[in-house]
């Protein structure tokens, strides 16, 4: 089960992610992420601590919504990575094309 919670703070919106985001559960975190980038938010970090896996399709879910945001100068950021995680940003490469931030208090500072 996924649990996809959204906080904000001035400009900052914060996604909350629990559970495993796999084929099944990915739609719902992508109606989420695409319902913040339709609103046009400048700044969107994306808390995975309480992921415990994800497969391909949470991986384009995420892709997606950075290409939206980047539509229109905003920024999507993942924070929190689990090493399970981590490992298949680092095998498709796709570290490098997001930010990655060990804490939301680095991925704030590195905002300022």
């Amino acid at each position: 089960m996924l649990d996809v919670r959204t906080k904000s703070e001035n400009d900052l919106h914060i996604v909350e992610i629990e559970g495993e985001v796999d084929l099944y559960s990915s739609p719902e975190l992508r109606k989420v992420l695409l319902q913040l980038t339709k609103e046009k938010t400048k700044t969107i970090l994306v808390d995975l601590e309480k992921v415990k896996y994800m497969d391909s399709s949470g991986v384009a879910t995420l892709v997606e919504a950075l290409q939206q945001v980047r539509k229109y100068q905003g920024m999507l950021k993942l924070v929190n990575l689990r090493d399970a995680v981590k490992d298949v940003f680092e095998l498709s490469r796709l570290d490098k094309v997001f930010d990655i931030y060990a804490s939301i208090e680095e991925a704030t500072k590195a905002l300022d």
